[in-house]
């Protein structure tokens, strides 16, 4: 009986194949080579420089080969630290200030202030007068 190959099992296999000889020193590392038509891509740890911080940090073998598999064709700009800061403050509201404005409720006259500019044409409520005319919401 004849055992079919898919071509990602071909892939896979060349690719471990090819890290074996590598690690093991029968060969050196090359940008591109090509195995039955396929070509693959050996890679080495690289020295990147921070563009946030200037420091220098190691882009990994693991790294560019998660890189490559999701398809990302630019090396990484920023080492892990500034990456992780940049996240946090993107996801953070404490770098952003929002500009509230003051208002009067138009239920209870009580002075409240609302993150919007209010119009002319529709009623604005403190916190406590909207729960009142807020409309419900369905149950799922």
């Amino acid at each position: 009986m004849a055992y079919v190959w898919r071509l990602e099992w071909k892939k896979n296999l060349c690719l471990q194949v090819i890290r074996v000889i590598i690690i093991v020193g029968w060969a050196e590392p090359i940008t591109f080579f090509y195995v039955r038509g396929i070509s693959f891509m050996a890679f080495e740890d690289k020295d990147l420089v921070c563009k946030d911080c200037g420091a220098t940090f190691i882009f990994t073998v693991g790294e560019q080969e998660f890189y490559a598999e999701k398809g990302f064709e630019n090396e990484p700009q920023r080492c892990r630290e500034c990456r992780n800061i940049r996240k946090t403050n993107r996801n953070s509201q404490e770098g952003r200030s929002r500009e509230m404005f003051t208002v009067v409720c138009a239920d209870c006259g009580v002075e409240t202030q609302v993150p919007f500019q209010p119009t002319s044409d529709r009623p604005v409520y403190c916190r406590e007068c909207y729960q009142h005319h807020r409309p419900a919401r369905e149950q799922y």
